[in-house]
């Protein structure tokens, strides 16, 4: 299938700490028992992006592990649909393949707010050492940062899924992009859905099709958009 004579592309970005469930850092710790539960949370947090991608008009999926070790995802649960990024080393990281050039889109699920954020599940920026990372004097989380090496290559973030700051943070800096909250934070704890819960609200008929037309920058806010901006479903 094709849109407009051509292929709809998706690159999924999954990264752990905004993952349904995910509390404290043991769970996203390959050396803690709790690990492989958590990983597997993640791969079918992952499935519900792939298949609202699909639902909503792609016609190719890419996703890329971007936690740690970058070896989280379990391949073997993955939709079969998907092509998976996995393994540390690769030049882009956690939005290893947006230099392709034919993304038409990318989703990040399982992301976090940036360090220092009140409210906040697992808040970092990339380490424990990074206090702070800031571009043109805009803090960012990692969600900022990959966003401008997506739009390097002109690939929009049309979708956002994790923790409340995340997407509060997101909304700020994209503007006009679709988030989903799997979970609130109160103090550094959490306030989560069921993980089925939180996957059915990932949205899915119009996780693709607004890559078609709409371009997140960072610092643009929903005025730069000229139009109106997407919050957080909570319902």
């Amino acid at each position: 299938m094709e849109t407009g004579g051509r292929v709809l592309k998706i690159l999924i970005a999954a990264d752990m700490e905004g993952i349904s469930g995910v509390t404290n850092w043991d769970q996203v710790d390959s050396g803690h028992f709790e690990y492989p539960r958590f990983r597997k949370i993640m791969t079918e947090d992952v499935n519900a992006a792939v298949r609202g991608a699909f639902e909503g008009g792609a016609n190719k999926v890419v996703v890329t592990d971007g936690h740690g070790s970058a070896n989280n995802i379990l391949i073997e649960d993955l939709d079969r649909r998907a092509q998976l990024n996995s393994g540390s080393g690769s030049p882009f990281a956690m939005v290893q393949g947006v230099n392709s050039g034919d993304f038409d889109g990318v989703i990040f699920v399982g992301y976090h707010a940036r360090a220092g954020t009140r409210d906040a599940v697992i808040d970092h920026t990339w380490s424990g050492g990074v206090t702070d990372v800031l571009v043109n004097g805009v803090s960012l989380p990692e969600a900022g940062f990959n966003a401008l090496i997506a739009g390097h290559y002109d690939v929009p973030v049309v979708l956002v899924a994790g923790d409340r700051a995340i997407c509060e943070q997101a909304e700020e800096l994209f503007g006009e992009v679709e988030t989903v909250a799997v979970k609130d934070g109160i103090g550094a704890a959490s306030l989560g859905l069921h993980p089925e819960v939180a996957r059915a609200r990932i949205p899915s008929a119009h996780c693709a099709a607004p890559a078609r037309s709409r371009r997140a920058r960072v610092g643009s806010g929903g005025e730069g958009h000229g139009g109106r901006r997407r919050h957080s479903r909570r319902d």
